[in-house]
């Protein structure tokens, strides 16, 4: 480059160049090939191609593959806390505009995505779960989380606290430790409780942000929960891996004549069960706790045709591409048996939350699992993630939930 610039320099390889051009925003270590001036873990540095061309700037993370996450691509960029405060309120005019009033439940930041690497923000009313996966969003958390709570607050947005989920395993690749406790807002005491009460989709749960599952409670999926209702009047709904019950729920909210939820955790089905009693739903939901693969064997045997509306959202079957062989077989597994159980014109409603279960492989185990099942797929709805978790068709890690609402015939 021509102009001075006060951030060091990372010089990449043709190969790296050409991969930051097509508007990814990681650079990998391997692709470094030296770097000029002096930096430290979680700086802002520049990227530059072999001829010293500027491609954006980001954060440095010493210990990580992804050695710079960019976070601008304009050089005139100035990382102070305008930027970070004009990043903020773009995120959530974003969400005001395509989530209309349906934000008091909705994910704020979704890293990436949003421009902001590494950090993700879920409201749930009136508190924030926040989870930090790179260490140059762990330096600057203390500009960046009073702004958001300062942004939502102008917009007339209760917020009562901020809770960090730090218990990540991947935050071992940024050289973090995993912890989690309240953000200590300048001048607020922090909540007295970590559990608190949203309305989604009419339904009403309790959310533990300190000990939920991820942030605490799955948003992901909320749209998706309508589609399971428009179909369940009159349904004997079978709801397998319910967490805390929301397909169920909904599906009882929409009438369905009867409702079997199942999961392993017997903790997790408690709070269902307390989710059902909040919502006015309490004894319309029976809520089973077992093995979901072998529950499906035992109904195999004797209890097929039971069910006409087979719900089937499992958690993240795999985390890597070393074990998609893996999570394949599982997937196939689950969504044949389900075909199997359901009579001629029952309605099938799977989902993947994962992203190395790309949707192709995803579409193909389902047609690998209706022809071992003897039946056929007639597609009604195909879906993906709210819009609160935007995909950027640049990083397609921000494609990750895959979700088809069948009649099997």
């Amino acid at each position: 480059m021509k102009t001075k610039r006060e951030y060091p320099a990372f010089i990449l390889t043709d190969k790296g160049a050409k991969w930051v051009g097509t508007g990814h925003p990681w650079v990998y270590a391997a692709e470094v090939t030296r770097a000029e001036g002096q930096w430290e873990n979680g700086d802002m540095a520049d990227v530059l191609d072999a001829k010293g061309r500027y491609l954006g700037t980001g954060f440095v993370s010493a210990e990580s593959k992804i050695r710079v996450r960019i976070v601008s691509r304009n050089a005139n960029d100035r990382f102070d806390r305008d930027f970070w405060e004009r990043r903020v309120r773009y995120a959530w005019q974003y969400r005001r505009s395509v989530m209309g009033p349906d934000t008091g439940c909705c994910r704020v930041i979704f890293g990436e995505a949003d421009g902001f690497p590494g950090l993700t923000v879920d409201r749930f009313e009136n508190l924030l779960s926040v989870q930090i996966a790179s260490v140059g969003m762990e330096r600057r958390q203390d500009e960046i989380l009073p702004l958001i709570v300062k942004v939502l607050r102008e917009d007339g947005q209760r917020i009562d606290g901020v809770f960090l989920r730090n218990d990540l395993s991947t935050r071992a690749l940024e050289g973090l430790p995993e912890f989690k406790g309240w953000y200590p807002l300048p001048g607020e005491p922090a909540p007295e409780s970590a559990v608190t009460r949203i309305t989604e989709n009419g339904v009403t749960y309790l959310v533990d942000v300190e000990n939920g599952q991820k942030t605490g409670f799955f948003l992901d999926q909320k749209y998706n929960r309508l589609a399971v209702r428009r179909i369940a009047a009159g349904r004997n709904v079978l709801d397998l891996f319910t967490h805390t019950g929301s397909f169920a729920l909904n599906a009882a909210l929409g009438g369905a004549q009867r409702v079997t939820a199942v999961d392993v955790s017997a903790p997790a089905l408690e709070l269902a069960r307390e989710n059902a009693r909040l919502s006015g739903l309490e004894g319309k939901v029976e809520f089973v706790c077992a093995d979901v693969f072998e529950l499906l064997t035992q109904l195999w045997d004797t209890s097929r045709r039971a069910y006409d509306l087979i719900i089937l959202d499992p958690p993240a079957f795999t985390k890597s591409r070393r074990t998609a062989d893996s999570a394949y077989r599982g997937y196939r597994e689950i969504n044949y048996r389900a075909m199997g159980l359901l009579p001629r014109g029952g309605f099938l409603a799977t989902a993947s939350c994962s992203h190395f279960m790309p949707e192709a492989d995803f579409r193909r185990m389902l047609r690998e699992s209706a022809r071992d099942a003897g039946r056929e797929l007639r597609e009604i709805e195909v879906r993906k993630q709210a819009p609160d978790h935007p995909i950027l068709w640049n990083v397609p890690e921000t494609e990750y939930l895959k979700f088809f609402l069948f009649q099997v015939v």
